[in-house]
């Protein structure tokens, strides 16, 4: 696949791109030293691509079939994933009411019931309620038909061409490819005000999910939520943990997540390894990421213009560490063109559990 030259000029002109989004993490290695300091930098071995909700979000109102193809955030769509040169999928992980750790990314989930359309929050099921939502596993029993709300509201039938069932924390450990990290994002409510009380249980629910079942798996933690990015470092010192930040798009009543500046000032605090940006507020301030260097972070992009192939190769020259995508095939095999000649013979990143190294994983 050839990449065309491009000027740093033509990246504002991607804005108009209307398709997907993206969340994200980066790669690295931490040692537990037991005082919760990390005596590793974390220098990634080569560019990282990330499979975002697995091969991909599902965008129902999108007239690409690709953002309808596997049903996201599912065991099938992460092991679709590792078929390709992805580092790590990235998924979304809330605590039920009965404190099981389940992947889904909407804080609400809408079924029709009963000729309606029902809307819960995912939070306060308990994880049969959860299970009951979309295929089944077992064979003869029909769950209830999803339906997502689309950001202008429009409602969709959450219809994909390979669907799979929802699952579970431990079942994506079980049953996705070993060698695949996972980038867990720590899933918060933005409308929600949380006790710190209330996010260290929700933590430890997961972490203990995390420690029981990840073995040699690299692991990655992020959030939006800066308190619980700040806990979940407190509360281990094994995983490295990044703060994801919009950029300042947004305003918010939180003051740490308006800016890049505040997301760095965070990251340098708490000890964190990184931070994963929206890749349109890095185009716009790309000397954030002297001050990342600097400040010996991390940094990795999410969203639609990472579905870009131009886009990525800038990201790959501006030192960029990794990019979360959408379109996993495409984008790997971009990355691969671009980065082949540098890399021959190395493998792919991977954070190996208290290990002050890098493991190399080829895949074909």
């Amino acid at each position: 696949m050839a990449i065309r030259a491009l000027h740093v000029s033509e990246i504002f002109n991607f804005d108009h791109i209307q398709e997907n989004a993206s969340r994200a993490i980066s790669s690295s290695t931490q040692l537990s030293t037991g005082d919760g300091t990390v005596r590793v930098p974390f220098k990634p071995a080569r560019f990282a691509v990330i499979g975002h909700r697995g091969s991909g979000m599902n965008k129902l109102c999108s007239a690409d079939r690709r953002m309808r193809a596997i049903k996201e955030n599912s065991i099938l769509s992460f092991n679709a994933a590792a078929r390709f040169a992805v580092d790590f999928v990235e998924f979304d992980v809330q605590v039920t009411r009965d404190s099981c750790p389940i992947i889904f990314h909407d804080n609400f989930i809408l079924a029709e019931e009963e000729g309606s359309i029902s809307e819960k929050r995912v939070t306060e099921l308990t994880l049969q309620e959860f299970l009951c939502y979309g295929p089944q596993r077992e064979a003869g029993n029909g769950g209830k038909s999803m339906f997502r709300k689309a950001t202008d509201g429009r409602l969709f039938s959450w219809k994909v061409e390979d669907d799979d069932a929802l699952c579970t924390l431990k079942e994506a450990f079980q049953k996705v490819d070993s060698s695949l990290g996972f980038n867990i994002e720590l899933k918060f409510d933005d409308n929600v005000v949380y006790e710190e009380d209330d996010l260290i249980h929700v933590l430890q629910i997961i972490l203990q999910v995390v420690f029981e079942h990840a073995k040699e798996r690299p692991i990655i933690f992020s959030s939006f939520q800066p308190d619980a990015a700040r806990l979940v470092r407190k509360l281990q010192c094994v995983y490295p943990v990044f703060f994801l930040t919009d950029g300042g798009s947004e305003l918010y009543t939180d003051a740490r997540r308006n800016s890049l500046d505040e997301a760095i000032k965070l990251s340098v605090a708490c000890g964190l390894q990184g931070i994963v940006s929206e890749v349109r507020a890095i185009f716009r301030n790309p000397g954030a990421i002297s001050k990342l260097k600097e400040a010996n972070l991390c940094l990795l992009t999410y969203g639609q213009l990472n579905n870009v192939p131009e886009a990525v190769y800038m990201q790959h020259l501006m030192g960029i560490n990794g990019v979360i995508v959408d379109l996993v095939k495409e984008i790997t095999e971009a990355v691969s063109d671009f980065t082949k000649p540098a890399e021959e013979g190395e493998g792919s990143l991977h954070v190996r559990e208290g290990e002050g190294q890098i493991a190399g994983h080829h895949k074909a």
